[in-house]
């Protein structure tokens, strides 16, 4: 029995190794059927390889190293995806892009659009239109493409001189030209040309001003759209709102009384008689 004990110990090993390797054989099938099927339930679709900037051009020598190709859950496809990149030829983005971000038909100029730039990413109806700076009208630089501004003009006519708001919530569309900003950046660029998105009318009156008067651009908040209306600051009304206030201190005047002198009657004076009755003495006047 002693001898025996070491073979059935052996044996138990054995079969418990056995069941085991059974076991996790069954397991990595079962895994190897799921991946299968979730494979089968995938598509590839084409997404930006790296950072692209809005007004890229995508061209046969740039596609391979611009995009590349990533599976989706057909469940979780996104609208308008390519599975194809050789369908991205000569097409021009209008939207910027992120890396792994889907390049889709509605961040695509239309197919007649083959030119890149900043006519790629103009809406329609509207215009491009360039003004110079310095680095005190370009906000020292921390205008960016994206960003939002407000145009006022200083114009001077004979004697006054006046500083209006004539546009509001404005797209910048280009700093310099550059068409994206760079996050990465860690100081300011200071840019002599903004390029901003107008309409014909907005376009005649950013012109007029920039002619007549100087240009100073206040940089808005990505949630402050409301257009703002002002009267305009002259010399004068700004002078006005440091001016000392005068106390005026009101003298009450007392008014004059004019008495009038008193007329006193004359009297005539009389004869005076004294008259004594018994004990009773009385003064009589004639």
């Amino acid at each position: 029995m002693e001898k025996s004990k070491p073979i059935i110990l052996l044996a138990v090993a054995v079969i418990f190794a056995l069941v085991t390797s059974f076991l996790i054989y069954n397991w990595l099938q079962k895994r190897g059927k799921e991946k299968e099927t979730l494979i089968s339930k995938t598509m590839q679709v084409v997404v930006a390889a790296n950072d692209l900037s809005a007004g890229t051009k995508l061209t046969e020598q740039t596609i391979p190293t611009m995009t590349k190709t990533v599976p989706f859950l057909q469940e979780n496809l996104p609208r308008g995806f390519f599975s194809d990149s050789s369908s991205l030829k000569e097409r021009v983005l209008i939207l910027p892009l992120k890396v792994n971000e889907p390049i889709l038909e509605s961040k695509l100029a239309p197919i007649s659009v083959t030119t890149g730039g900043v006519a790629a990413i103009i809406d329609p109806k509207k215009r491009a239109m360039a003004i110079r700076v310095d680095k005190i009208i370009g906000v020292a630089g921390f205008i960016l493409p994206g960003n939002r501004v407000d145009v006022l003009v200083t114009i001077s006519q004979g004697e006054t001189t006046i500083t209006k708001t004539v546009l509001n919530n404005m797209l910048v569309l280009a700093t310099g030209t550059e068409l994206e900003k760079k996050e990465k950046e860690e100081k300011p660029s200071l840019v002599d040309v903004i390029t901003m998105e107008v309409t014909p009318v907005e376009g005649e009156k950013l012109a007029l001003a920039a002619s007549q008067g100087r240009l100073a651009l206040a940089l808005r908040n990505f949630t402050d759209t409301e257009p703002v209306m002002t009267r305009g600051e002259t010399v004068s009304s700004l002078l006005t709102l440091y001016q000392p206030v005068k106390k005026t201190v009101a003298v009450s005047r007392a008014e004059k009384k004019v008495t009038q002198p008193v007329k006193k009657e004359s009297v005539k004076e009389g004869v005076k008689v004294e008259m004594i009755k018994a004990s009773e003495v009385k003064e009589l006047t004639f």
